[in-house]
């Protein structure tokens, strides 16, 4: 209850006082992919679906598969600035306000990652809410290892605090963890 409010507050903070950035990162993605808006369904709690949104850091036509299946080439040279500096995550904070994400938990997969999504079923970590860090990003875990994330993520929600809340916030502002990898071809 108590992180749901803080999920609140910073999330209103951030989309109010991030407003310019956003429209800064808006233009530019317009002249870097003509679309810089990217959504995608994933799955959230209770494994509901919603839809995700984030900055785009690949070309509009690339397929669309958890970032460690798709290529390298597909990222464009502002997408790879977006990812480095983990902008391309501001615009879930609405995700965050809407309460279909918090600010920590696990990274919400695909639909058709269903290896993941049975290994995280099976932990019980649907339960919670998505995040858009945690234990596992901060230590560099993605969706490529499936039963590894699955048991990271189960470990974070059993011992998630308020200061483990906060740790992984300040972990991942400072640039602890390189999110999703992808493929290098």
């Amino acid at each position: 209850m108590l992180m749901r409010f803080f999920d609140i507050v910073f999330s209103l903070m951030g989309l109010l006082f991030g407003f310019p950035v956003f429209i800064a990162l808006f233009i530019i993605g317009l002249f870097d992919t003509g679309s810089p808006i990217f959504k995608q369904v994933r799955v959230g709690r209770n494994k509901k679906p919603f839809t995700l949104v984030k900055f785009r850091t690949m070309k509009v036509d690339t397929v669309s598969v958890a970032s460690h299946l798709a290529s390298a080439s597909a990222i464009t040279p502002f997408g790879r600035f977006l990812r480095r500096t983990k902008l391309d995550e501001l615009p879930q904070l609405w995700n965050v306000l809407k309460g279909e994400m918090s600010l920590v938990g696990p990274r919400p997969g695909l639909f058709n990652q269903q290896e993941l999504t049975d290994a995280r079923d099976k932990r019980g970590v649907f339960k919670e809410r998505p995040g858009i860090t945690g234990l596992a990003q901060v230590n560099d875990i993605d969706m490529s290892t499936p039963e590894l994330l699955a048991e990271t993520d189960e470990k974070m929600l059993n011992n998630l605090t308020v200061t483990n809340y906060f740790k992984y916030i300040i972990m991942t502002v400072v640039g602890k963890g390189a999110g999703d990898r992808v493929n290098p071809n």
